[in-house]
């Protein structure tokens, strides 16, 4: 067995991006850039009017201190209106100011005579209420350098340029590998001797929690042969390969074999820490393996621990859960040697291991925002003892 700090940094050693590709940009939210977007476009493409109100020159109105109206532009329309000495144009929030105009006056602060204006508007300046042409972004300026990351707000930016497509580095695809002949899939009446699969649902849920799409569900039962060509054909279909049960040294565990017959690259196999105890980790090419053991509770803790760190590196993102340092309200005892992940609710102050810490039991986990480490060397916490824990409620 080894550490939980070794298995961390082999598995950082082996994690690497994906080969950016060109995707849709209504399809690249929270994904890294990996090249440069330079504004196609001017933004605004032309003056524009920031208020609804009369677009007039401001030199002009100075001397003549009246404006007849001679027209409207609306937001979008395609008519084109010259302005004239002594004139000006009522115009709306979005709409073009037409050549001429260099001012914006808000309807608020007009008064119409006869089919005149009269601005009542101490503090107008020239160029008040008006978008200058490239006031947002230049053509041809840097928009967005390669390493940003694609928030909704960078997603509409770009949009606004007209931009379609951008190049990322894209979200690893997940192939879920469920063993087991005990296993039924909900909806379904139970046999004797069998049990509901949780560990699909509760995978695939926290995998789209964290913006990961392509997720293909198979299935396999406990027979060898079978389990090596279903592992063969998710290695096929998959950048990180998660299994679960069959991961112990039992008569029917048999995902250690069936990885070896792929030709997976083990880099270890058993962990000092409960649960978790026998999680498995391999490589084939650039292609991450993680079997996670067949408790349920097991399953979500190395998933948060282990897989979902290597899944935010090939993302380019520096970190996975929010780890806090705050003071336990319980003391909990265990022996020295194996670091302990326990089920836990902080509520601002401190946090509290909850019951039933049993690795098949998932009641807790389902009230539980988070997960306390105790550390490998540690026999005793007593209360008030500051621990690490990792926040898994976002």
């Amino acid at each position: 067995m080894i550490s939980v700090s070794a298995a961390r940094e082999i598995i950082q050693q082996h994690t690497t991006s994906l080969v950016p590709v060109r995707i849709k940009l209504q399809e690249a939210l929270s994904c890294k850039l990996a090249a440069d977007v330079w504004a196609p476009i001017d933004i605004p493409a032309f003056p524009q009017s920031s208020m609804d109100g009369y677009a007039f020159s401001f030199a002009d109105w100075q001397h003549t201190k009246y404006l007849k109206v001679i027209g409207e532009m609306a937001a979008g329309a395609d008519k084109y209106i010259s302005i004239e000495a002594g004139s000006a144009v009522r115009i709306f929030t979005g709409a073009a100011v037409p050549p001429g105009a260099d001012t914006v006056v808000m309807q608020e602060k007009i008064q119409l005579t006869n089919g005149g204006l009269v601005i009542e508007d101490e503090q107008l300046k020239q160029g008040s209420n008006l978008r200058p042409k490239g006031s947002e972004i230049q053509k041809g300026e840097l928009a967005l350098a390669a390493g940003a990351f694609l928030t909704p707000a960078a997603i509409g930016f770009l949009a606004g340029m007209g931009i379609t497509e951008v190049t990322v580095f894209p979200p690893p695809a997940v192939a879920i590998l469920i063993t087991g002949n005990e296993l039924q899939t909900p909806g379904h009446d139970l046999a004797y001797g069998q049990v509901y699969d949780s560990n699909s649902f509760a995978l695939t849920a926290v995998l789209k929690q964290y913006g990961i799409q392509k997720v293909k569900l198979m299935q396999a039962p406990d027979d060898l042969h079978i389990l090596t060509q279903q592992l063969s054909l998710a290695l096929d279909s998959g950048d990180i390969v998660l299994l679960t049960g069959g991961v112990s040294v039992g008569d029917y565990d048999f995902v250690v074999e069936a990885a070896k017959r792929c030709h997976v690259q083990t880099h270890f196999h058993k962990l000092k820490q409960k649960p978790g105890k026998p999680l498995f980790f391999g490589t084939k090419d650039k292609k991450l393996v993680f079997g996670l053991p067949g408790n349920p509770s097991s399953v979500l803790t190395c998933f948060y621990m282990y897989v979902l760190p290597a899944i935010m590196q090939i993302c380019g993102k520096q970190s996975a859960l929010p780890v806090k340092q705050v003071p336990i309200k319980e003391a909990y005892h265990k022996q020295p040697g194996l670091t302990h992940f326990l089920k836990g609710y902080y509520d601002g102050e401190g946090v509290k291991a909850l019951g039933a810490q049993e690795s098949y039991r998932m009641r807790s986990f389902a009230e539980a925002n988070c997960l306390i480490e105790i550390d490998e060397q540690a026999a005793s916490c007593e209360a008030g003892t500051i621990v690490n824990i990792h926040m898994i409620a976002i």
